[in-house]
């Protein structure tokens, strides 16, 4: 009888190494891939990562026997997530863009490839799970075992199709035991630190990352108070995000928040932190997992950002597809561009973007 055969995701970290070696404990025929996403000089940035990752993901699977591939993936990582996040942030929004990898790069172009290679599964390193439900006939994602890593709020995009051909190892294992397995099988990777967020911006300066893409620099424009007085001039909408403090330059009688902006009238309004919380908000290119569709209200706890816990919330349809958020509690800057997920229990709903 032949081994099932999986196409394994390998960044060259412990994690996606773990992962791999754990398949090949259980039985599976392995392919290891390594996706490269894009060339550093395009992005302003020295030297070129994906080089050393691909070349530690091949030790790692030279080392437990397994073919390794690179595939070129720069042209869907450009038009899938580069050039949405460029878009997103010229318009006032804050988008997620390691949601927009996994629903268009990561996992959407790799299905289709592991298909061509005639391979029943992929794998990845993602710390979630996932099981078929026997009552409801679907197939669940639920959270991964280390809450600290949990990352099924990355993945609420997975249809039911994908659930059906994904295999997540390390989703009943906390990060310790991973990195003791490493060591133990003498995976090179043991000791490698963990990876940035976002992988196109390792140093966090989205402004710049932007304006080297785009060869335009954020354009000065006025600071104002939500109560209408002009307090000073910004330096580019670009620079701010729903809920910053740090870095305004504007001396006030109490600290003061970005609470929107205008994009049309290149105008970033402040105001105290109280004006920050709202009750509701609106999903937009929703995914459902748990159930075919909403038609009614749902209790569900909510989590409107990756490092947020999620909060106790109804869901309700709303127009266009949309889906109303209600929350029990107020919640600090709720931002457009945002992912926000729906849990019960361990369960994810599913999720939506912030409008």
């Amino acid at each position: 009888m032949n081994k099932p055969k999986v196409m394994m995701a390998m960044s060259g970290g412990v994690d996606s190494s773990t992962a791999a070696l754990l398949l090949r404990g259980a039985g599976y025929d392995v392919i290891g891939v390594t996706l490269k996403m894009f060339d550093n000089r395009d992005l302003g940035l020295e030297g070129d990562s994906s080089l050393a990752n691909a070349a530690d993901a091949k030790q790692a699977a030279d080392m437990m026997g397994f073919p390794h591939y690179v595939f070129d993936f720069c042209e869907y990582f450009r038009s899938g997530v580069i050039n949405h996040f460029v878009e997103e942030y010229e318009n006032g929004r804050t988008p997620n863009p390691c949601v927009d990898c996994n629903r268009h790069v990561k996992l959407g172009r790799l299905f289709a490839r592991a298909a061509e290679m005639g391979c029943d599964y992929i794998a990845t390193g993602h710390y979630a799970n996932v099981k078929f439900d026997e009552k409801s006939g679907r197939w669940l994602l639920l959270r991964g075992a280390d809450r600290q890593k949990d990352q099924s709020y990355m993945l609420y995009t997975l249809t039911q199709e994908q659930l059906s051909h994904i295999l997540f190892p390390l989703g009943n294992l906390h990060k310790t035991e991973i990195r003791d397995r490493a060591a133990a099988e003498g995976l090179a990777s043991a000791k490698k630190p963990d990876s940035q967020d976002i992988c196109f911006v390792p140093d966090g300066d989205y402004a710049r990352m932007i304006e080297t893409l785009t060869r335009r620099k954020p354009k000065p424009g006025r600071f104002v108070h939500l109560d209408g007085t002009v307090l000073g001039t910004h330096r580019g909408q670009l620079h701010y995000t729903i809920g910053q403090r740090k870095g305004l330059g504007i001396a006030y009688r109490y600290p003061l928040y970005v609470i929107k902006k205008d994009i049309k009238n290149n105008i970033v309004y402040l105001g105290p932190q109280e004006a920050l919380f709202s009750d509701t908000l609106i999903a937009g290119r929703c995914n459902l997992i748990s159930v075919p569709e909403l038609t009614g209200p749902m209790r569900v706890t909510a989590k409107p950002r990756y490092r947020a816990d999620d909060v106790p919330a109804v869901i309700e349809p709303a127009e266009d597809g949309n889906i109303r958020v209600t929350f029990e509690d107020p919640q600090r800057a709720l931002t457009p561009g945002q992912a926000v997920v729906f849990y019960q229990g361990d369960v994810v709903v599913g999720g939506g973007t912030i409008q």
